[in-house]
């Protein structure tokens, strides 16, 4: 193993923290969600922590669509839009990245490829942009739409979305801006390129009124792990987050993502694959484990049954107790796919009853949980970096804000001691903390290669 290699850490921020009782739990910030100067503190402390970047999940909707009496309980609703954020964030820091959730289903490529290059000026150069094609069927609704679209005409659209942002982001050429007081000349207008996209649900003309970003392009992050998100992500993808519970699993992911690379003309080097992780940190295992119960004790009936009936879309529940087995999940769906086979796995593997699968999607909603002490949080950590499962980690707090001041207090020297993890920043930019090459411009190398050929 090359001893220089370094695992990457993303703080997946969200509001109050992941458990889905988080905003309960007396230390947990519960008005998280508005509250700017809740996120200034653990964006902070994420970057006292050496992390690569925060990170944003978002929907244009709200998520949970059930009965009053378990939606009237989830603290998780109401929150800020990542961008806008993050550009108010920008300014506090310096080294940092800021990877935020925008949807290729709902939104236009043009608007995103605007905020998120004025994103990386505002930051310089710590933008990146997790792209989604949206699982959430109660968005189609605040779009004027009838239905959701189907899966695979969503990331047939996100292919087409991604390549079309990425030209306009080369709208410019990185050097033509000259502002020549002397002569009257603003820009060289050879180095302005016009994108002209006509394709099956685009036609973008451009050019992009904004410069080249700073890092070429932000950062492009992805998170599905079905097998049109695994394509996209062998094609387009920088940084991926993904689900999962073993070892072996996990191992798989990362062989077979990174197995695709190559048809794409990328390296293995190009994808960092970066599973989400929920620690339960204490500084013994007993306390630990104590804190995990307790986290788990504050899940209300009411909201442990609306967990259950969001997985069992369309199945009648009311005959089972929680202490049934867990019946077959759906064998199909509309949302998330590969988070359904995660589950579905989840079920088949630990022929669980209802209440120990709706304890377990409580915490990080099929992401891995890990309970122990600062040392052993290290070592599950250690065991899958060093052996062909990740790159490194999205670590999600159970709570914020002291889920993440104890993975930074704790854990964070003990992976430095070991040599897995830096002790300062390696660059100023996100691409350069995360050890990604800039994009060049694809106008540019058309005109290398038209004039190599030429040659």
């Amino acid at each position: 193993m090359n001893k220089t290699r370094k695992l990457r850490l993303g703080a997946f921020i969200q509001a109050t923290g992941h458990h889905i009782a988080a905003w309960r739990h007396p230390d947990a910030q519960a008005d998280a969600g508005l509250n700017f100067e809740h996120y200034k503190e653990i964006t902070q402390t994420a970057e006292r922590g050496l992390f690569d970047a925060v990170f944003l999940a978002d929907s244009p909707s709200i998520q949970d669509s059930s009965e009053p009496e378990i939606q009237k309980r989830n603290g998780k609703l109401a929150k800020f839009e990542p961008v806008t954020l993050f550009s108010a964030l920008a300014p506090l820091t310096k080294n940092i990245g800021f990877i935020a959730t925008a949807s290729t289903t709902y939104e236009e490529p043009y608007t995103l490829a605007r905020k998120f290059a004025s994103l990386d000026y505002l930051s310089k150069g710590r933008a990146g942009w997790n792209v989604v094609t949206t699982g959430n069927e109660n968005a189609a609704a605040n779009f004027g739409l009838e239905y959701h679209p189907e899966h695979s005409q969503r990331y047939e659209r996100a292919e087409e979305f991604v390549d079309v942002v990425k030209g306009l982001w080369d709208s410019w050429e990185d050097d033509a801006f000259i502002r020549d007081r002397e002569s009257g000349i603003y820009f060289d207008s050879e180095k302005l390129h016009i994108l002209n996209h006509k394709g099956k649900h685009f036609s973008v003309k451009g050019p992009l009124n904004v410069g080249r970003p700073p890092q070429g392009y932000p950062v492009i992050v992805q998170a599905g792990a079905s097998e049109y998100g695994r394509e996209l992500a062998a094609k387009t993808a920088e940084v991926i987050f993904t689900a999962n519970q073993t070892l072996a699993d996990a191992q798989e992911f990362y062989a077979d993502v990174k197995g695709r690379l190559a048809k794409y003309g990328r390296s293995p080097d190009d994808l960092k694959i970066m599973p989400g992780v929920f620690p339960v940190i204490g500084r013994t295992e007993e306390e630990a484990q104590e804190r995990y119960e307790f986290l788990q004790s504050l899940i209300h009936p009411s909201v442990a049954w609306g967990l259950l009936k969001s997985r069992y879309r369309d199945i009648d529940l009311s005959g089972y107790s929680l202490d049934d087995l867990a019946p077959p999940l759906p064998t199909d769906t509309n949302g998330g796919k590969s988070r359904l086979k995660l589950l579905t796995d989840l079920v088949n593997r630990g022929n669980l009853t209802l209440r120990q699968l709706y304890l377990a999607v409580a915490t990080a909603r099929g992401h891995r949980t890990i309970v122990g002490s600062p040392e052993s949080i290290a070592d599950q950590l250690e065991e899958w970096f060093n052996n062909g499962a990740a790159d490194g980690f999205n670590v999600m707090p159970p709570i914020l804000p002291t889920g993440l001041d104890d993975f930074v207090n704790l854990v964070v020297p003990i992976l430095q001691k070991r040599g897995l993890f830096r002790t300062e920043y390696e660059g100023s930019t996100l691409r350069e903390n995360l050890g990604l090459l800039r994009p060049a411009n694809r106008f540019v190398a058309k005109e290398v290669n038209e004039q190599l050929v030429s040659v």
